[in-house]
């Protein structure tokens, strides 16, 4: 009882903090759950006569106010709001645009509290580990970036860039995920049409994946996994950075330092020789490689997470969020693109019965013809006109319709399709 009430209290601030920015994360049709209703009544005679004061102080994009209003309730709010821009089907198109803008940025810890997780985390004074150890160049929601130097073997020195996890970051997403859990639990129990979408299991992805954020050894191995992957194939074009594991904990991570040119930099980028349109064939192509050969990619994709360096390469960084595909999902996924790209939209049905994306009581034919309605239109258009935003928002919106649940496992390879057609 006591944590129904405490997590109801957390919930019914976060609904006050968006009332307060004119946010409503709730899609239109969608019942408002009973601590929002609440938080609604109770303030809004006090929204109603300050409202205009409000108004004239707040950012005038929707979007804007929908990052301002995450950035203040914190870290895991901004991770849930990046997390639910994939997904349209729980959400609706409007608001899953309007997150699709929202950034990862926040206020840096301080330096001294940097210096202590670092010499926590590693057990030796910071001088002892480099040479010299910079101010944060980027602050995330869960972790910060230092450049620093370290001292090579033979005297010379090399710049490494460290992150550092937040101080009492893992408490804070623990509470807030057990709110997230006890709002999907209520969802499931009180609104049957929302339990195909499966809330819950929305939420242990988003937790695990979180989990997996936390420790910064689980990155240093995801970084040494797809380098090995890169290398056994003989890929080029695409790296990522070395691994320092003598300088790597649980809590702080040290990277080789990547100096590049951040890829949403056209103008730069042109100016430095490089040809953007290769390049964004080039990332396309690495990624539906990890994806679909290696079952192993990098799934936060987006342009702040990307560089290219002086000799042409496209660099990678920040590995906390990785995705995984079976061998079965591989073989499906693959069978289903190749059946929209030769018209074969009867095979392309079959193979979601087989996989188990669709219940075996829907019909193969009626939905081989949804399939036919969203790959038609596909046919004789270049790459460039084609949306895989929208694309998904088709197949979300026929979910409902074949009765078809929630894949967890699939979340990442949507969200990643979308950023990095994006990118």
């Amino acid at each position: 009882m006591a944590g129904a009430l405490i997590n109801t209290m957390r919930l019914a601030r976060a609904g006050l903090v968006l009332a307060e920015y004119g946010v409503r994360l709730v899609p239109p049709g969608v019942p408002v759950p009973l601590p929002l209703k609440l938080a609604n009544a109770a303030t809004a005679p006090w929204r109603a006569l300050t409202w205009p004061f409000r108004a004239s102080l707040l950012p005038k994009a929707r979007e804007a106010r929908m990052a301002a209003a995450l950035t203040r309730l914190g870290p895991s709010y901004i991770k849930l709001g990046q997390f639910l821009a994939t997904r349209q089907d729980l959400i609706g198109k409007a608001l899953a645009d309007d997150l699709a803008t929202l950034q990862d940025r926040m206020a840096p810890f301080s330096m001294d509290e940097a210096r202590k997780a670092v010499e926590q985390a590693l057990g030796r004074p910071l001088e002892a580990l480099f040479t010299h150890f910079g101010p944060p160049v980027a602050a995330a929601s869960i972790a910060q970036v230092h450049k620093a130097e370290i001292r090579m073997p033979d005297g010379a020195t090399r710049a490494v860039a460290v992150k550092v996890l937040r101080p009492g970051i893992e408490r804070r997403f623990a509470a807030d995920l057990e709110s997230y859990r006890f709002a999907a639990r209520q969802i499931e129990r009180l609104q049957p049409r929302a339990r195909r979408l499966r809330p819950v299991a929305v939420v242990d992805t988003l937790a695990r994946s979180v989990e997996i954020e936390m420790d910064l050894r689980l990155e240093a191995a995801a970084i040494s996994e797809m380098a090995e992957n890169i290398q056994a194939a003989g890929d080029t074009g695409f790296r990522v950075p070395a691994v320092d594991w003598q300088r790597t904990a649980r809590r702080v991570l040290t990277l080789e330092w990547i100096d590049g040119i951040p890829i949403a930099d056209r103008e730069a980028l042109v100016a430095a020789g490089h040809d953007p349109k290769a390049l964004g064939t080039r990332l396309l192509q690495a990624f539906l490689r990890h994806a679909m050969r290696d079952g192993f990619f990098h799934a936060d994709m987006h342009p702040g997470n990307l560089f290219v360096d002086r000799a042409g390469d496209i660099v990678a960084v920040d590995f906390g969020i990785m995705g995984r595909l079976g061998s079965k999902e591989q073989r499906f996924l693959a069978e289903i693109l190749l059946g929209f790209i030769t018209r074969d939209y009867d095979r392309a049905a079959r193979v979601h019965f087989e996989a188990g994306y669709v219940p075996e009581h829907q019909s193969v034919q009626l939905f081989a013809q949804a399939l036919r309605a969203i790959g038609e239109p596909l046919q004789d258009r270049t790459a460039k006109d084609i949306s895989m935003g929208h694309l998904l928002g088709q197949l979300f919106q026929y979910t409902e319709v074949f009765d078809m649940q929630t894949r967890p496992e699939l979340i990442l390879l949507q969200k990643t399709m979308v950023v990095v057609e994006g990118v």
